[in-house]
């Protein structure tokens, strides 16, 4: 190890050199971006080159070898970064330079975090060697001092004997559902007996439950909006909720940008001006957080009042063959009430049509600009209708993919050519369709059985560790883009609420999930991490879940491991990653500890991980496929020689292929060359709606489900409160009226304001916040909007209190135009840094605000909350100021 480190240092990256390659891939975006905000900016004079070729991020060096280096991460990008080994150091990083980079034929280019990859992985916050607590006993010791104490090193050995003690010891004393894990603890857990883990809707939001009336959520089932090719002849795409400058990047917004260039209009929906809505010069519609149902149900009214033979803006024919519930002559057989979505928006149920005007005084909305809306959103315009996910992550949103779904039906945005609507955010924004090329098989053998966990809904997690109790919702945590949804359910009494039951957690084992840092209602979680008795983490570095543990255990980065495919990547590529580097310090796989473990059981590890995962890659790649040219099947992707074969010593047949197996491995990616008129097009619901009877979607109905009793009996008698079969307008629990001590009289009350928390270009989700140059280039700021800081006596800079019933935070404002006022925008995953004797977070962590509110399906609302803000006299550092998290510990 001291020689790695020795090399290291004599081979030291700068944070200028960094600089200056991101600036090279990002200049364009970066003049108009909120990230900037109060951010250190290079200037001409300090970093100023003119020939690429003398750039950092391409100068050669002899002797040096690229390998294909992971990017890993739950971005949403996957895109290819290739890393310089010399002398078995990392000493610089590229992105795609494997072909001509085009609109049709893009590079995968990589963003500014995945180029601070090495930084990550070399950093020198890495855990270095197991470590237990200074005050940890067996039972807990001093457990107050979670997150506070000292830390002392211990070896593998000692380690791996504490957690296996501890396990016997508290399954022991409270039985096998008494410990909780996430990630690779399962694997242990699942073999030894039940277990308590947990489920939720995380980035879906309520999507999770769009199977259910006939479409997909856009990731599991990614077939639901048509490919990029086919929506540059739409004339007018309408995104709601979705930033991919920020949140997808890679191709997205380039897709987006040929959308325009093709003719397209952009219109966005968000409370902020995004840079998405920048780059595509799109008309901005600000809403409200947790409103968009206020504003869809006025757009139907719209449509609905003013469709007319002279003015036809409602596809009846599509409405009356591919779906149900819509009016009162398409309601499905299995109805149990006779109230359809058509009545329901005019008001005859509640004496409240959902007009324009009603809806502005929600939503936030111009009347003008929602009456305009509609009219666009009718059957003679070809339209692009797309979400993100982030407005379907609110409180009581339940409905709102359903209402989403009807607004589409009702212009017939389904199954033709510039017509489409749906999700499109994460890896498939912008570019939907079956798989044009990846890997086989992996072949691994089944392992040894595994039972069945106890599984709690995360948004009651904390409280049911404080609380000894919890919801039994698991039935519907089967359905997101399952088309056989219905087999998880089966045996299930739906007219029957489930009820409370009880619940004793003592051990929290995380492993490869932030869950204290990403789900809500933190403070609770904390206080459940003091709680337990014992805490043990498997993390890179000293994460918010590892500062709260008792044992630490330190494990390897992908860039450390055995070669593997890249997953959830886009339809028209597929990436290999290599093993970059040996493993650092005393770091150990996932699967090493959980195999150690398991020897501690008398279960052989082999009954676990039935194959090495170097021979289930080379399985991927001799059997991987790739469409044929032609589009008329698919056919081997790697040429496989005898050669081959004895080299990497897997049984394996010779066959030819695309590319040759090492060609493949060295360029570390394989992509289907795209061009206007090629046979790999994709046009979502063709089939169905050309006959929704041979063809029937995933519903009860087959069809598109307007009226869905099974949505509602599902999560009425199923989850936390009960949803109607028609999707009507709900208040969001911790949403806009509830700034509000009177709504009526307009009278704010103690919280004022709603937050939202965009996800940031500084991190994927909570990964890379501790990463120093992204910690530089992108300040993490709350966002304020100008009118309300201004009220406030707000100044750009200013450090700032935020205040939420849940929490309290502290940021440096960067003040704009571009916040809709009476919104501020919080991003999403910072590491929390909490004063103990305050209780202020000096990180900013948007899960503090949140609250752990449980509704509905159980969906997690991290979009639905309300605070205040006020200046805040002692001015808090900059992320680039505050000290990592770096520690040497003694021995014991």
């Amino acid at each position: 190890m001291s020689k790695i480190l020795d090399k290291l240092m004599n081979r030291a990256v700068t944070r200028r050199d960094f600089l200056k390659g991101s600036v090279v891939a990002t200049a364009a975006v970066s003049a108009l971006s909120l990230a900037g905000c109060s951010a250190n900016k290079v200037t001409e004079s300090d970093d100023k080159f003119d020939d690429l070729e003398h750039s950092p991020i391409e100068n050669k060096e002899e002797g040096g070898t690229w390998v294909t280096a992971p990017c890993w991460h739950n971005c949403g990008g996957r895109c290819l970064n290739k890393a310089l080994i010399v002398d078995g150091i990392v000493v610089r990083q590229k992105t795609d330079d494997t072909h001509e980079d085009s609109m049709d034929y893009p590079q995968q280019r990589a963003c500014l975090r995945g180029r601070s990859q090495r930084q990550q992985v070399l950093g020198a916050d890495r855990l270095k060697y197991p470590m237990k607590r200074k005050n940890w006993a067996p039972g807990g010791g001093d457990k107050s001092l979670r997150g506070q104490d000292e830390w002392e090193r211990i070896s593998w050995e000692e380690a791996i004997e504490i957690v296996a003690s501890e396990i016997k010891r508290i399954q022991g004393k409270y039985g096998p559902t008494s410990i909780y894990a996430n990630g690779e603890g399962k694997t242990l857990l699942g073999a030894m007996g039940p277990y308590t883990t947990e489920w939720g809707t995380s980035s879906w939001g309520s999507w999770w439950n769009s199977s259910v009336i006939g479409v997909g959520e856009g990731c599991k089932f990614s077939e639901i909006i048509n490919d990029r090719f086919d929506m540059r002849n739409s004339e007018y795409i309408v995104l709601f909720g979705a930033n991919p400058a920020w949140s997808a990047l890679g191709n997205a917004t380039q897709h987006y940008l040929a959308m325009k260039k093709a003719g397209a209009k952009f219109i966005v929906i968000d409370p902020i001006y995004t840079d998405t809505a920048s780059i595509l010069d799109a008309k901005w519609i600000p809403v409200r957080p947790g409103t968009d149902a206020a504003l869809l149900h006025a757009l139907a009214y719209t449509m609905i009042t003013e469709d007319s033979e002279k003015n036809p803006l409602i596809d009846w024919d599509f409405l009356k063959r591919c779906t149900v519930g819509f009016d009162a002559e398409t309601m499905p057989s299995d109805a149990r009430t006779n109230e359809n979505f058509k009545d329901y928006v005019l008001g005859k149920y509640d004496n409240t049509p959902k007009t324009p005007e009603w809806a502005a005084q929600i939503c936030g909305a111009n009347v003008e600009d929602i009456i305009e809306l509609a009219r666009v959103l009718g059957k003679d315009n070809k339209v692009s209708m797309l979400t993100g996910w982030s407005p379907a992550r609110t409180y009581n949103s339940e409905s709102l993919p359903q209402l989403f779904m009807t607004v589409a039906a009702m212009g017939g945005h389904y199954g033709k050519s510039g017509h489409t609507a749906g999700v499109s955010c994460w890896n498939y924004t912008a570019n939907m369709g079956p798989s044009l090329i990846y890997p086989g098989s992996a072949g691994a053998p089944a392992g040894i059985k595994k039972h069945a966990p106890i599984s709690i809904n995360n948004t009651e997690l904390w409280r049911a560790i404080l609380n000894k109790e919890y919801t039994p919702t698991a039935a519907l945590s089967g359905i997101c883009g399952n088309p056989n949804w219905k087999a998880g359910i089966e045996g299930i009494d739906l007219t029957k609420k489930v009820t409370k039951q009880p619940i004793n957690i003592q051990m929290i084992w995380h492993a490869q999930v932030a869950a204290l840092q990403t789900r809500s209602g933190m403070n609770e979680g904390i206080r459940a991490h003091r709680e337990v008795e014992f805490v043990v983490s498997q993390s890179h570095f000293l994460t918010t879940n590892s500062k709260y543990a008792d044992i630490v255990l330190p494990v390897t980065t992908t860039w450390e491991r055995d070669p593997m495919f890249a997953t959830r990547i886009n339809r028209e590529m597929i990436i290999a990653f290599s093993k970059v580097i040996e493993p650092l310090f005393e770091a150990k796989d996932d699967s090493w500890i959980i195999s150690e473990l398991a020897k501690k059981f008398d279960i052989n590890p082999d009954d676990l991980y039935t194959m090495p995962q170097r021979q289930e890659f080379f399985n991927q790649l001799v059997t991987a496929q790739v469409i044929k040219e032609d589009g008329s099947g698919f056919e081997d992707l790697i040429e496989v020689t005898e050669e081959d074969i004895k080299e990497w010593g897997y049984e394996a047949t010779p066959h030819a292929g695309r590319v040759p197996l090492k060609k493949f491995l060295e360029d570390g990616i394989y992509q289907v060359r795209r061009y206007e008129g090629d046979p790999y097009g994709f046009i979502a619901y063709d089939k169905f709606r050309e006959s929704p009877e041979e063809n029937p979607l995933w519903s009860n109905s087959g069809k598109l489900e307007i009226y869905s009793q099974y949505l509602s009996d599902l999560i009425s008698s199923q989850g936390y409160s009960d949803v109607p079969p028609i999707p009507k307008y709900v208040d969001a629990l911790e949403g806009y009226k509830d700034t509000f001590s009177d709504f009526e009289k307009g009278d704010k009350g103690d919280y004022p304001y709603q937050v939202m928390n965009p996800h940031y270009q500084r991190r994927s989700h909570t990964i890379f916040d501790n990463n120093i140059w992204l910690r530089e280039a992108c300040p993490n700021p709350v966002f304020l909007a100008t009118l309300d800081a201004k009220d406030k006596g707000v100044v750009d800079g200013d450090t700032v209190l935020v205040s939420s019933k849940h929490g309290q935070v502290l940021r440096q404002a960067c003040v704009t135009n571009r916040m809709m006022p009476g919104v501020i925008g919080l991003p999403h995953g910072t590491w929390a840094d909490i004063d103990e004797k305050t209780g202020i977070d000096k990180a900013g962590s948007d899960n503090i605000l949140c609250g752990g509110n449980s509704t509905g399906l159980g969906v997690s609302g991290f979009n639905t909350c309300i605070c205040n803000f006020e200046k805040y006299e002692e001015a808090l550092p900059k992320d680039i100021e505050v000290p990592q998290r770096i520690i040497f510990a003694e021995e014991e």
